[in-house]
């Protein structure tokens, strides 16, 4: 295990056994990286590059919203700026460290971190690969830009999942958490991408570090 710290993101690697095994990064809230990778220490031989540290509502939304929630905080839309210090920065440097190059590289993220691996496959082109578990896919506006923006390459293969009652809210954005989805994965999966949608039992907080851990299994599949 590595660690490092930039522009007060803290940094977890954890390395692969062998050299030129996919590398998959993990935006995290609490840093789980720890966790996630123990959950996944039967899958395939991977390197996990784990981020904490991070301001939440500003780096892991694409723009700015108000709060949706009376004890929420509101979004500040800082996504582009963190994904340049991600890939110009962090990822460089994480890879500096490991053995031979990444044979393909993966984002991956929870809820806010899930909307934010989405966003961030129309701004680059390092990840071929995306878990968004969870996704925060109600997020005002995101359902009409992935319908309505083009990508800039084609991912392999893209990972969602939801619980199945976090749509069962009096709140009328999560409401439609669901529906966006299913409706965003169809979209992608008529393109001719891989993708899967799975439903696990109860709301958004439960089983969070399983959940992550089986969207990233899913992308060491393929």
């Amino acid at each position: 295990m590595l660690s490092f710290t930039i522009e007060n993101r803290n940094v977890t690697v954890f390395p692969s056994d062998g050299a030129g095994r996919p590398v998959i990064y993990l935006n995290t809230v609490e840093n789980e990286g720890a966790r996630v990778r123990e959950a996944l220490r039967d899958a395939p031989d991977f390197t996990l590059v784990a981020v904490d540290g991070l301001d939440w509502n500003c780096d892991m939304s694409p723009w700015a919203i108000p709060a949706i929630a009376k004890n929420a905080a509101p979004c500040t839309g800082g996504a582009d700026a963190y994904l340049k210090i991600l890939t110009e920065r962090i990822a460089i440097e994480a890879e500096e460290r490991l053995p031979g190059q990444a044979a393909w590289r993966g984002i991956a993220g929870y809820s806010l971190a899930g909307l934010f691996a989405v966003y961030a496959l129309y701004h680059t082109r390092r990840f071929s690969r995306v878990a968004s578990m969870s996704g925060s896919l109600w997020f005002p506006g995101f359902r009409e830009y992935v319908f309505s923006q083009a990508l800039p390459s084609r991912p392999e293969r893209m990972y969602f999942s939801l619980g199945n009652k976090e749509d069962r809210t009096r709140n009328p954005y999560l409401q439609s958490v669901r529906r966006n989805t299913e409706e965003i994965e169809k979209f992608y999966r008529e393109q001719g991408i891989e993708t899967t949608l799975q439903l696990h039992p109860g709301n958004h907080y439960a089983n969070a570090i399983e959940r992550t851990a089986a969207g990233i299994a899913w992308l060491l599949e393929g």
